[in-house]
């Protein structure tokens, strides 16, 4: 069975508490799994949370401050100690290169060769494409915080559907319909039959992620029309003069957001320590936003709509 869900292995900001550990992502979609911003402590969150580092496909980091990357040694050394075949792709911005390579050769052990690094430079302006992760696109665009940093959005391509009253209509059904799936065109009773003709559109779904950064376009661009915005919310809107001087968000610049992107759902996470009840930020991000979860540790949220 096919699983799209994100999956939440820390939800903390720059330090971790007794609830909420470091920065730490799992999207799952389908046979695809990707990381996003694995920091301390990533690998026992893993663990803990019942994720396969070894079934990683990619790792996307949005920039180099600790708390969204330093689990990334862990990551690697846990799929050199299982002996990983495959390659995993590492999308990251390029003029990190050098907090890259540290992370990469940081440990006397050997670490895992098999890494596909993917720097990416992101344009000033619009979606930048930084390639593919199986059929999914993976697209960033530059977000404004105090360090270089990457927002990212994944999608999949748009689709077709069977409609079985069609089906009914052309005459076809059983084993002539996969078929028809496969080659695009069959002889039904009535002559030939187009996958076109018996079938609608269906729209990819994707997913956007903005982590440590200000309100900015680049953000909306990121989520527009997304199936799921997940979206750093720090700060509450009494600590807005720390949102500015620190270049975050709150919870209602979260809500503004995903209002003006027009995400379906709103998933907010990367919430500072000194909050303990998450409910302030559901209902700040909630004046703008009809659906809106605060994440906490090992929560588990369908990207499918219900």
């Amino acid at each position: 069975m096919s699983v799209r869900e994100l999956v939440a292995l820390g939800t903390s900001s720059a330090a971790p508490t007794r609830h909420r550990n470091h920065n730490g992502y799992v999207l799952r979609w389908d046979d695809q799994m990707i990381f996003f911003d694995p920091g301390e402590g990533f690998q026992r969150q893993c663990t803990i949370g019942n994720v396969a580092i070894a079934r990683a496909n990619a790792v996307c980091l949005t920039h180099f401050h600790g708390d969204h990357c330093l689990g990334l040694p862990g990551l690697i050394a846990r799929r050199g100690l299982d002996r990983c075949p495959d390659d995993l792709q590492i999308f990251y911005p390029a003029d990190g290169e050098v907090f890259y390579e540290r992370l990469r050769t940081c440990t006397a052990s050997s670490m895992q060769p098999n890494l596909s690094p993917r720097p990416v430079t992101a344009a000033p302006d619009g979606l930048t494409e930084a390639g593919m992760v199986g059929h999914l696109r993976v697209q960033v665009a530059p977000l404004d915080h105090r360090v270089t940093a990457q927002g990212y959005r994944i999608s999949e391509p748009d689709s077709r559907r069977f409609v079985a009253s069609l089906l009914d209509e052309a005459g076809i059904s059983g084993p002539i319909v996969g078929r028809l799936a496969a080659e695009g065109t069959v002889n039904g009773p009535n002559g030939p039959i187009l996958y076109e003709d018996v079938s609608e559109p269906v729209a990819g779904q994707s997913f956007a992620l903005v982590m440590d950064s200000r309100f900015c376009h680049a953000g909306v661009l990121l989520a527009s029309g997304a199936d799921m915005l997940v979206c750093e919310s720090t700060y509450l809107e009494s600590e807005r003069d720390l949102a500015d001087q620190y270049a975050h968000m709150t919870a209602a610049d979260a809500g503004r957001m995903a209002a003006a992107a027009g995400v379906k759902k709103l998933v907010l996470t990367h919430f500072s320590a000194r909050y303990n009840d998450l409910r302030a930020f559901e209902a700040e991000a909630a004046q703008f936003h009809p659906d809106v979860v605060a994440l906490r540790d090992f929560d588990h949220i369908p990207l499918r709509s219900s």
